[in-house]
Order: structure tokens, then C-alpha cells, then sequence
């Protein structure tokens, strides 16, 4: 038999930090053939990113060191080239795409100089590079190849920026491709095009595929084996189905059995008085109607998810709702007091019965603040909630609940992973005992099993304490297993509602029916059904 064209043998990293070394992969080994898709399965903190990152010679030195190992490529060990020497491998034979895109592409800089400043950075004339860009571009699904290579990465939707990310990475045809979490923040419309997407290219080119993911349906989707990673070490190879049907290892077990859409689905509840009701809700930007007429009521207690593709409004509705983007037109009545014309000073007396729980952390966790300061920002706001000498205790309670630990409080948000992050996000929010709970993609971040934990919670303070929840959400597994209700949104309008049993089981409308086609299961027979419908359905 040929060699692998990739060998990861007894790798092992170590950071060196003011808290201790913390040895982040342990003696990891794992090999890859060409044309082959291997899927490396773990949850945050695993070492997966880390393996990757090291293949590609992208671990800062200090304060990482790689102590023992060695990562042969197509016959020679990469930890033994010259800087000179791994440079010409990295982009011409291994390329990668990131999870984040927009981190990850400079914004001064048009699409169309990046793509093609790649290749001339390995000596291809910039004529033949411009060529070539127009090409990929059109070859990755960019409308208008020729007006987008002058425009700028935030001009793009987030699944037009992975698609450039890939054309990036194709761009000196490359002999390996890692992609890190390449589809986590993507709609399931956008996931399924970006995996086909790859599967289509591969086959094309022969490349193999280095996949990064903690979604057990990519899995099912793309790998053919799956190696999996827990706390730094390697704990099960093998063929993906053979390790869905038959996990060896106790962890392995575990991440299969907290994936979620297996559940049994919530009966509504009675319907009641609502403590919301919307009628008519509109916002309109300049010539733009990004929300048409939308009305739903929520009931104490109860669960109402909103799903759609991105730019459907289902957003732009939930800050309406907090008055985060004032509305156009239409009522929102919260315990019939109308949320929509309030004044200020009443508005800002309801904010603690009303909370939100943002997408990016990142961007709505204060970085100067310590956790502690973040969770107990709301008491000294509102006063009234706690005493100041039961502060220490409730922070330390609300981090336990979200699977933190309490000696985590005197950390800066930097210091913690994105789930780690998101969690926090939700701690803060729960620590003013709110009636309702926004959640705009609050869950979609974050590892399998941390997200079964958080629902978990959520569904805990739902029925213990009436908590109502507007759940806005891409990952429709987990809305099946969290939702009473589900309103289908398009283009800023609402083209279905029902009960999370009607939805799911007989969607009446085509987009709805599209949404849930493109959903992925953690079971790659199941999966490996839906694709053969899919692909049926576009050939006819």
C-alpha cells in the first residue's frame, strides 16, 4: 500500500502561561490519504484546532513549543523545514479556511487583491493571478465575478466570505485542504452549499480534507473517517459510520447522545393571555423593508423560535423588541403596555424583565470587564434585585449552572473560548431574573454537549420560574428539541407558523420544506439519504 500523504505521529504541544504549562496535545497521531475526507471530532479545548494549527506551522513560539512528533507530508517532515522551505509548502500543497472569515480577511484590502496577491506571493505573473481569481470566483458561487473582485469582505454575506475564503485556498490547487469550523456560523441552506461545495472541488482535484468541526452532522455530511479529540488526546479513530454505530470510548458515547433533534418534541401549551403580543411590526431602512407585517403572540412560559436564512429580519425583529432598532411601524405589547411607544424612562424600567442574549460574545462582553464584574454590571444598574454582600455567591451560582467554574469569576473574557464566552453572555443575562429571554443564535457556538447543557438549563428556568423565550436560531435540531412554536421567516416576512410538531412534521410551505432538507443529522445513513434526495430533487 502507498503511503498516507499525511502522517501525524506522537504529536504533543505545550503553552507556557503565567498560570503553568498547559500541554494541549498529547501524543496525537492520525493519518490522511489523498482524497480523502478526515473529520477530527472534538469539543472546545480539545486539541484540535491546535493539531491543525500545527501542520500549517501557525502555533506562536513562544509561548507554544511542539515537544515531540513529527508531521510527514508527501514523504518529509515539515517540523524539520527550513522557514523558507515551509513557506512554498504552505498555500501551494496545504492550504486552510478558517471558522471566521471575516477575521481572517483584511478589510483594507479588496477581495480580488487577496485572492491574487496569493499566487503572485508564489511567483505566478499578476496577469495569469487576475485570470485565475476571476475564475475561482466564479467557480465558488460569487454573482458577478468581475464588479465583486473590487469590492471589500464586509460587502459580503457571511457565506459569500467562506466561499472566498475557499477560493483562497484553491488558488495554487493545493494537495491538502484544512478547513477549522469552516460551517459553524453558516444557515443550514448556506452549510449545505458550502460542503457540497468542498465535496464538489474535492472530487475534482483529488485533494484530501482536513476537517475541524464539533457538529456530528458535518461529520455525517463529509468524513469518511473521524478521528476523535478529548482534553489533548486522540480517544477513537475510525470509519464514520462504524464509530455513529458502535462508539468505543465512554466520551465518544457521550457527544453522540447529547446531539440534538432525537428528543421528543414539546406539546404547546394552553393558550392563555400573552404576555407579548406583536401586530404589525415593520422596519423599514431608506428604500429597504427588512420586516413586513409581523405579528406573533407569546405566552408565559413558552417558547417561540424564529428561523430563516440570513437577511430573512428574524434579528431586526428581536431588537425591535428591546427598542435596539427602533421600529417603523406596528405594536408590541408586553403585559399590555406597548414596547414599541414607550418612553425612555418606563423602557429602561422593564429592561430587567427583558434580556437578550447576543450571537457574538465577542462583541457584547465588555473586554476590559472581569466575569465577575459582567454577571453583577446588572445589580449595580438595578439595585433592587440583590444585596451587594450576596454577590460573590450568585455569580459563583450562575457560573456553576452554565457549566462554568466559580474560580473562572476573575477572568477577562480573552482568557476563555468562544462557548466558554457565550456562556457567560447567558449568566449575565439570567442574573436579573428575567420574564423573557432573547436569544439571537445564543446557542450556535457552542461544543454538542455544552449546548445540550444550555438548553438543558434554559428549559429548567422555562418551566421552574415562566420564563418566556424567543428563540432565534439556524440549528434546527436544536429547535425541535427546544421550541413550542416556530414562525418561518423570508425576506423580512413571516411565510409559516405552527406548533414545533406542525413545522416539523408537515411543513406546508416549499421554503420551509428547503430549510429542513437542508438540515444535517448526526447518523450518516440518514444523512447519506437526504443527500441522495437532494441531489435527486436538483437533477429533476
Amino acid at each position: 500500500m502507498a503511503e498516507p500523504m499525511l502522517q501525524v505521529k506522537d504529536l504533543s504541544v505545550e503553552f507556557h502561561t503565567v498560570a503553568g504549562t498547559v500541554r494541549a496535545v498529547r501524543n496525537v497521531s492520525f493519518d490522511l490519504d489523498r482524497g480523502e475526507t478526515l473529520a477530527i471530532l472534538g469539543e472546545s479545548g480539545s486539541g484540535k484546532s491546535v493539531s491543525a494549527s500545527a501542520i500549517m506551522d501557525l502555533i506562536d513560539m513562544p509561548p507554544g513549543r511542539i515537544t515531540s512528533g513529527q508531521i510527514i507530508f508527501e514523504g518529509r517532515d515539515l517540523l524539520k523545514l527550513s522557514a523558507s522551505a515551509r513557506r512554498r509548502v504552505n498555500g501551494h500543497k496545504i492550504a486552510m479556511i478558517f471558522q471566521d472569515p471575516l477575521s481572517h480577511l483584511n478589510p483594507v484590502y479588496t477581495v480580488g487583491w487577496q485572492i491574487i496577491e496569493t499566487m503572485t506571493a508564489h511567483g505566478m505573473a499578476r496577469s495569469k493571478a487576475r485570470a485565475e481569481a476571476l475564475r475561482l470566483l466564479g467557480r465558488v458561487g460569487i454573482p458577478d465575478a468581475e464588479a465583486s473582485m473590487g469590492k471589500y469582505p464586509h460587502q459580503f454575506s457571511g457565506g459569500q466570505r467562506q466561499r472566498l475564503m475557499i477560493a483562497m485556498a484553491l488558488a495554487l490547487k493545493p494537495d491538502l485542504l484544512i478547513a477549522d469550523e469552516p460551517t459553524t456560523a453558516l444557515d443550514v441552506t448556506v452549510q449545505a452549499e458550502v460542503l457540497a461545495l468542498l465535496q464538489e472541488l474535492q472530487r475534482e482535484t483529488g485533494m484530501g480534507v482536513l476537517i475541524i468541526t464539533h457538529d456530528l452532522g458535518v461529520v455525517a455530511e463529509i468524513a469518511d473517517r473521524v478521528v476523535v479529540m478529548n482534553a489533548g488526546e486522540v480517544v477513537e479513530t475510525g470509519d464514520t459510520r462504524q464509530v455513529y454505530r458502535s462508539p468505543a470510548h465512554p466520551y465518544t458515547r457521550k457527544l453522540i447522545g447529547a446531539a440534538p433533534g432525537k428528543g421528543a418534541m414539546h406539546d404547546p401549551l394552553p393558550r392563555a393571555e400573552p404576555v407579548l403580543s406583536v401586530r404589525n411590526a415593520r422596519k423599514v431602512y431608506g428604500d429597504f423593508t427588512a420586516v413586513h407585517d409581523v405579528s406573533f403572540d407569546l405566552m408565559a412560559g413558552e417558547t417561540l423560535a424564529i428561523v430563516g436564512e440570513s437577511g430573512s429580519g428574524k434579528s431586526t425583529v428581536a431588537k425591535m423588541l428591546l427598542r435596539l432598532e427602533e421600529p417603523t411601524g406596528g405594536r408590541a405589547l408586553w403585559k399590555g403596555q406597548d414596547l414599541f411607544s414607550m418612553p425612555d424612562a418606563q423602557l429602561f424600567a422593564l429592561r430587567r424583565d427583558l434580556q437578550m442574549v447576543f450571537q457574538d460574545p465577542t462583541q457584547s462582553l465588555n473586554p476590559r470587564m472581569t466575569v465577575w464584574q459582567l454577571i453583577a454590571e446588572g445589580w449595580v444598574i438595578h439595585p433592587q434585585i440583590l444585596p451587594r454582600s450576596k454577590w460573590k455567591a450568585r455569580v459563583a451560582e450562575l457560573l456553576g449552572q452554565v457549566g462554568l467554574k466559580p474560580e473562572m469569576a476573575g477572568r477577562y473574557p480573552h482568557q476563555f473560548s468562544g462557548g466558554q464566552r457565550q456562556r457567560i453572555a447567558i449568566a449575565r443575562a439570567l442574573a436579573l431574573e428575567p420574564e423573557l429571554i432573547i436569544c439571537d443564535e445564543a446557542v450556535s457556538a457552542l461544543d454538542v454537549s455544552v449546548q445540550a447543557q444550555v438548553i438543558e438549563l434554559l428549559d429548567g428556568l422555562r418551566k421552574r420560574l415562566g420564563i418566556a423565550f424567543v428563540f432565534i436560531a439556524h440549528d434546527l435540531p436544536v429547535v425541535r428539541d427546544f421550541a413550542d412554536h416556530v414562525m418561518v421567516m423570508q425576506n423580512g416576512r413571516v411565510v409559516e407558523m405552527g406548533t414545533v410538531r406542525q413545522i416539523f412534521d408537515n411543513p406546508r410551505q416549499p421554503y420551509t420544506q428547503a430549510l429542513l432538507a437542508a438540515g444535517l443529522d448526526p447518523d450518516p445513513d440518514v444523512q447519506a439519504e437526504r443527500r441522495a434526495a437532494r441531489l435527486a430533487r436538483a437533477a429533476g
